[in-house]
């Protein structure tokens, strides 16, 4: 269902391009194969925000490409946007810590609530790892609405499972449908509206919340500034370490190497669907890599990441060591507790953002609204 190596990502695409101007933006919302399902690759960086774009661009222009370029922006905006308030991820993280699944919260997991389609979609997600986005929309609705569950174990459980998931476009579109992203913007399920977009598939006899009435509101800090992007030392003895925060080695410039590496298992707790599309989409990215380098692949034991990274620098004699940027969340996290680790071997992390995010980012400090408005400009750039 979902491409895991960038060679399917890119036929994927093509494949999908006739269909990604005026019948995208008229069928997109109606549940089933309406879409892409490219967005488990971007969010890897199989495939790039900027290849999407370019190609949607080349292949139908920016007035029929338009709804579909603002979609693939939508993760770039809430990526950019948690970039700017890291603090929202870190009280989510926190609340989580607090929460324990009741009842109530395994059986909406297990899909066994009584709502016809929230149980099948349940079900789905767990089964698949997808739902369509609308019905994610729905789900998170009912969930906080009806079943008036916390959302931050609805977002977890989304995270858990969905392949596509960051912490960014998860976190944060739950937080919008609880009308705490948006101040008393809130996002309610109507019954008739499913039945329209799922082609009567669910008769949702049981009774759905009629009004959503916005969570209390958090303090959302403002914006803080992002640091400029890093740029390795061409003279530096330098080492590739690959994470699945970005898996297209081939669309950033490399200096001579010494060294390729990635980790031996993704960490965290994601669901086996979720850990095996990871790990095989960095498998492929690995492989790409040596045969581009013409340099062995490695792989460093996750379960000791400080060890294994120092052990792997000393074997090489590296003096640097470049990966892709990781926004906000796990894989971040990793690698902030690494840079100090090599810093005091004298070994620089440099951590390389993307023009397509550098130009990006700064965009996203207010609704995505005024975000639109720039996207042309960012195209252009």
């Amino acid at each position: 269902m979902f491409a895991n190596t960038r060679a399917d990502a890119k036929a994927r695409l093509e494949a999908f391009l006739p269909e990604a101007g005026k019948a995208y933006a008229s069928k997109r919302n109606f549940h089933g194969d309406t879409t892409s399902r490219l967005s488990p690759a971007i969010r890897r960086k199989l495939i790039t925000e900027a290849e999407v774009v370019s190609r949607a661009l080349s292949a139908q222009g920016y007035a029929r490409a338009e709804k579909f370029i603002q979609e693939v922006c939508w993760r770039t905006y809430w990526v950019g946007w948690l970039q700017q308030r890291p603090e929202i991820w870190t009280r989510y993280r926190a609340d989580l810590t607090r929460l324990e699944p009741n009842d109530a919260v395994k059986a909406a997991m297990a899909g066994q609530t009584g709502i016809d389609c929230f149980d099948a979609w349940a079900q789905e997600l767990t089964a698949t790892g997808w739902l369509h986005n609308h019905v994610r929309m729905n789900f998170a609705s009912i969930w906080i609405f009806t079943l008036r569950l916390p959302w931050q174990l609805g977002a977890d459980f989304f995270y858990q499972h969905l392949l596509d998931a960051c912490p960014a476009a998860n976190t944060l579109s739950w937080r919008w449908v609880a009308g705490l992203q948006t101040q008393g913007k809130t996002y309610l399920a109507s019954a008739e509206r499913i039945r329209q977009m799922s082609g009567s598939r669910f008769t949702i006899s049981a009774p759905l919340a009629r009004e959503a009435i916005a969570l209390p509101l958090d303090l959302i800090p403002a914006p803080r500034a992002l640091p400029p992007a890093e740029t390795p030392d061409p003279n530096q003895r330098t080492g590739l370490f690959i994470t699945t925060a970005d898996l297209s080695v081939e669309t950033q410039p490399l200096p001579n190497l010494a060294a390729l590496a990635a980790t031996t298992h993704i960490g965290g707790h994601p669901a086996p669907l979720k850990r095996a599309y990871a790990e095989t989409a960095l498998t492929d990215a690995l492989t790409r890599a040596s045969t581009l380098t013409g340099l062995p692949p490695e792989r460093l034991n996750e379960a000791t990441p400080i060890d294994a990274m120092l052990t792997w620098a000393a074997q090489h004699n590296l003096t640097q060591i470049i990966t892709g940027e990781a926004p906000t969340g796990p894989e971040a996290d990793r690698l902030d507790a690494l840079t100090p680790a090599l810093a005091a071997e004298g070994i620089r992390l440099i951590r390389r953002r993307r023009r397509w995010d550098d130009l990006a980012w700064p965009l996203a400090n207010k609704g995505f609204f005024a975000f639109k408005a720039g996207i042309p400009k960012l195209i252009a750039g």
